[in-house]
C-alpha cells in the first residue's frame, strides 16, 4: 500500500546510477508521480536497491526536479522509484505538483 496517492504523469526522465566506478546514465519515460516516488519506464535496467539521481521537468517554477531516488522495484524497464532525503522546498514543490496532477484528472 502506498502512502500517498499516485497520479498519471508522462514526462522525459534522465536517471544516472554510480556503478563499478562509474556513472551510467539513461533516458525514460515516466508514468506516474506522487509526492514519495515515480514510476517509469527507462532505456536501461536498474536493481532493486540501487540508489539513483533522477531529473524531470515539473509543471512548475524552477520547471525542473534534481533529486535521488531509491529504486524500489524493476521489472524490466519498468522500475518504481522512491524519493530519499529532499529539502523542504523540494516537498513543497512536488507536493504543487501533486495538486496539479490532481485537478487536471
Amino acid at each position: 500500500m502506498r502512502r500517498s496517492p499516485r497520479y498519471r504523469f508522462d514526462a522525459r526522465i534522465e536517471v544516472s546510477v554510480f556503478r563499478e566506478g562509474l556513472t551510467a546514465t539513461c533516458w525514460g519515460r515516466t508514468s506516474e508521480l506522487g509526492e514519495d516516488g515515480i514510476g517509469a519506464t527507462l532505456s536501461g535496467e536498474l536493481q532493486a536497491g540501487e540508489v539513483v539521481s533522477l531529473e524531470f521537468p515539473i509543471p512548475i517554477p524552477p520547471h525542473v526536479m534534481k533529486v535521488r531516488a531509491v529504486v524500489r522495484y524493476s521489472d524490466g524497464l519498468h522500475c518504481g522509484l522512491e524519493f530519499l532525503v529532499m529539502t523542504g522546498e523540494q516537498r513543497r514543490m512536488l507536493h504543487q505538483v501533486c495538486v496539479v496532477l490532481a485537478n487536471a484528472s
